[in-house]
C-alpha cells in the first residue's frame, strides 16, 4: 500500500496541463474541445472510482450530472445568485444529497440489477426534467444565461472569459479533482474499495462493510457528477436538457473504457479520442450523421484489442519494449521456492485481540440445537458443539456430513434454521458475517478467496484495516502507513505464512501452495481469538502439507482454532479433540485416540483402515 513517490502525479498532472493550451492548438484541437475535455474528464473521476475501482457499473450517472448542472444554473440565472462559485458549490452538494438517496436504492441490488435500477433512474429524471419540472430547468430549452465565473482578489478583478481563459479556470477544478481522487484511492477506503471489486464477499468476511463502502463510491461519483454537470453549463453560457439523457450516462462509459477502467486519467483521455473523432469525422471527414457509426467502430475496434484501454496498451508496448514497473521487478526477483529455510527461526504468532469481556471464564464457542435446513434437505440436525478457550479442534467426516455448511453458520455467513450459537457469552445467531468477524471469530475458506488483481501485501493489509479501523470509516485523506501498527501487522504475517519474499507479487501469480498459505494469512491478519480453517492442507504436496502442519501448530499458540480437513494423520497430529459428523450429525466426540478406536467411526466413516 506504499506510495514512495507520492507526488510525482501531481506534479506531471500539473506540467501536462500547463503545456497542453501550447501543444494540443497543433494536434488539432480547439479550445472549446479541449475544454469539453476536462469536463468530461472531471465527470469521468468519479464514475471510475465506482467503476474502475470498486466494479459497480452505472448507466445513471446523467441524473446526477444534471442535477448538479441544473441546481448551479438555476441559481445564476433565476435566483439572483451572483457568485459562481458558490453555485457551484450548492449544486455539488444537492447532487451528492441526491447520489446518497439513489445509492441507497439502487445498491440493494447487485451485477445488472444495480445497473439497470440506474438506468430506470436516469431515464426517470430525464423525463421529470422536461415535464414536472420544466418551470424550473427550462424543459427542452434549458436554461440560457449562465455567467462565467469573477474573481477578486486584493481589489483586482478576473472575469473568465471563453477559449483558453475559460481553459485556465477548467484546468484548475480538473487538477483539484483529480488530486481529491488520488488521495481517496491511496487512503484505506480506496484500498477497501480495489478489493470490493475483485471479491466483495470476502471483504464482508473480513470485517468490512461493504454496503457502506458501496454507497461511499457512489456518493463520491455523484458528487464529481454535480460538480462536472454545474462546469457544463458555466463552459457553454447555458444548461442543455442533453445532460439528463442516457447518451450522456453511455458516453461516459464508452469514453472511460477507451482511455482505461482503474486509472483516474482514463476518462480525460478516452474524453480526448472521442470528441477529436467526434469533430474529426463530422467536419474535416464531412460525414455528418454517419461520424456514430465509424465512431463505434473504432471503439468495438478498441474494446477488443486494447482489453485495458489506451492506457493498458502504453502498459504493454513499454512491457515489450522492456520497461517495467517496480512491483514487476520484484516479483521477478523473487525466488519461486519461498519455503522458510530448515532451522530458521518462526516468527512468533501474533497474540489474538483483546476480549470485549475480561471477565468471561466459559466457553469461548457454543452451539446449541444447531439445524440447517434447504427445503426438504436436512443439512445438520441438532448439533451441540461446544469449544473452550485455547483448545484446538478437529472437525472430521465424509463428504455430504455437513460440515461446510455446520462452518458456515458457526461464522454467521449462512442462519441456522434453528438452534443458537454463542461467543464468548454473546449470542451471535442472526448477526452478518462483517459482524462476527469484528467480535474475534474469523475463517479461512476451502477454496482460495482472495484478491486476485493485488499484491500479496495489499491482500493482508485490508484484512488488518478491518481489525485496526474497525468496519467502516471515513478516513478517505488518510495514509495507510499512518494507521498505527499496521505495516507490523501486516510484515509479521508475511513473516508467519512464509510470504516475505513475495509480498509485492500479484496474488494470480502465486503458486498454489503460496495462495493456500495466503488463505490462512488472510484469517491471522485480522487477529482472530477463534480461528476457523476450512480444509487448510487441500491439495498440497507433500511438502506443503508438513511446512503447513508446522504453520498451524505455530499459530495455534495463544489461539483457539477449529479445523476441518480430511487428511486424518495430520488432524490428529494437531487436535486435541475430535468431533466426527456424519449426515448432519454429530456421531462421535474424543482424542484421536479415542476415535481410532471408536468402533462406530471406524465403520460408518474409516472403514477400519487406521492403525491401533
Amino acid at each position: 500500500m506504499r506510495h514512495p513517490r507520492p507526488l510525482v502525479v501531481e506534479a506531471l498532472t500539473a506540467l501536462g496541463l500547463i503545456l497542453a493550451p501550447y501543444v494540443l492548438p497543433y494536434l488539432g484541437f480547439s479550445p472549446n474541445t479541449v475544454n469539453q475535455i476536462l469536463v468530461w474528464g472531471l465527470f469521468g473521476i468519479g464514475f471510475d472510482i465506482l467503476f474502475g475501482y470498486t466494479g459497480l457499473l452505472s448507466f445513471g450517472q446523467s441524473a446526477l450530472y444534471g442535477t448538479g448542472g441544473f441546481i448551479t444554473a438555476y441559481l445564476l440565472t433565476r435566483s439572483g445568485m451572483t457568485s459562481v462559485p458558490l453555485a457551484l458549490l450548492i449544486g455539488t452538494i444537492g447532487a451528492t444529497l441526491v447520489g446518497l438517496l439513489i445509492g441507497i436504492i439502487a445498491l440493494r441490488r447487485t451485477g445488472i440489477y444495480f445497473a439497470m435500477i440506474t438506468v430506470a433512474i436516469a431515464e426517470m429524471f430525464f423525463f421529470i426534467e422536461n415535464s414536472p419540472m420544466s418551470e424550473w430547468t427550462g424543459g427542452e430549452n434549458g436554461l440560457p444565461g449562465v455567467p462565467s465565473p469573477v474573481f477578486e482578489l486584493f481589489g483586482l478583478s478576473w472575469k473568465v472569459g471563453t477559449g483558453w481563459s475559460m481553459y485556465g479556470f477548467l484546468a484548475a477544478c480538473y487538477f483539484v479533482g483529480i488530486v481529491v481522487a488520488l488521495r481517496i484511492v491511496r487512503s484505506p477506503v480506496g484500498a477497501i474499495l480495489s478489493a470490493i471489486r475483485d471479491n466483495p464477499l470476502r471483504v464482508a468476511a473480513l470485517g468490512h462493510s461493504v454496503a457502506l463502502y458501496k454507497l461511499t463510491a457512489f456518493v463520491i461519483a455523484s458528487t464529481y457528477a454535480g460538480f462536472a454537470g454545474g462546469l457544463l453549463g458555466v463552459l457553454q453560457g447555458f444548461m442543455p436538457p442533453d445532460a439528463f439523457t442516457f447518451e450522456t450516462s453511455g458516453q461516459l462509459v464508452m469514453q472511460t473504457v477507451i482511455g482505461g477502467v482503474g486509472t483516474l486519467f482514463g476518462p480525460l483521455l478516452g474524453a480526448a479520442v472521442w470528441l477529436f473523432l467526434s469533430d474529426f469525422l463530422q467536419q474535416t471527414m464531412g460525414l455528418g450523421a454517419t461520424w456514430k457509426l465509424v465512431l463505434g467502430v473504432i471503439f468495438v475496434l478498441l474494446v477488443v484489442f486494447l482489453r485495458h484501454g489506451l492506457i493498458g496498451g502504453f502498459r504493454d508496448l513499454f512491457r515489450l519494449v522492456g520497461y517495467k514497473d517496480l512491483a514487476e521487478v520484484e516479483a521477478e526477483q523473487a525466488p519461486l521456492d519461498v519455503a522458510r529455510p530448515a532451522g530458521a527461526p518462526k516468527a512468533t504468532p501474533m497474540p489474538a485481540r483483546h476480549r470485549e469481556r475480561d471477565d468471561f471464564a466459559g466457553p469461548i464457542l457454543q452451539a446449541s440445537g444447531l439445524t440447517k435446513r434447504y427445503g426438504g434437505l436436512l443439512a445438520n440436525s441438532d448439533i451441540e458443539f461446544t469449544v473452550t478457550q485455547g483448545e484446538l479442534r478437529g472437525i472430521i467426516g465424509p463428504n455430504g456430513a455437513g460440515k461446510s455448511t455446520f462452518f458456515k453458520m458457526l461464522t454467521c455467513e449462512v442462519p441456522p434454521t434453528s438452534g443458537t450459537i454463542t461467543f464468548e457469552g454473546q449470542d451471535i445467531t442472526g448477526k452478518g458475517v462483517t459482524d462476527v468477524c469484528q467480535l474475534g471469530l474469523t475463517k479461512s475458506y476451502q477454496v482460495n478467496q482472495l484478491f486476485s488483481r493485488l499484491t500479496v501485501r495489499q491482500n493482508l493489509t485490508i484484512a488488518a484495516l478491518a481489525d485496526l479501523r474497525g468496519k467502516f470509516r471515513l478516513d478517505l485523506f488518510r495514509n495507510p502507513d499512518s494507521i498505527p501498527g499496521l505495516h507490523e501487522r501486516v510484515e509479521h504475517t508475511l513473516d508467519l505464512v512464509d510470504l516475505v519474499a513475495r509480498a509485492d507479487t500479484i496474488v494470480s501469480a502465486l503458486a498454489y501452495g503460496e495462495k493456500r498459505r495466503l488463505e490462512i494469512g488472510l484469517a491471522l491478519a485480522t487477529s482472530p481469538r477463534l480461528l476457523l480453517l476450512d480444509e487448510p492442507l487441500a491439495g498440497m504436496s507433500p511438502r506443503e502439507r508438513v511446512e503447513t502442519v508446522s504453520l498451524l501448530k505455530s499459530i495455534s499458540r495463544g489461539r483457539t482454532m477449529i479445523v476441518i480437513d480430511h487428511d486424518m494423520d495430520a488432524l490428529f497430529e494437531l487436535a486435541e479433540w475430535i468431533t466426527v459428523l456424519q449426515e448432519g450429525r454429530v456421531l462421535a466426540e474424543g482424542t484421536p485416540d479415542e476415535i481410532k478406536g471408536n468402533a462406530k467411526v471406524r465403520e460408518a466413516y474409516l472403514g477400519g483402515v487406521l492403525d491401533e
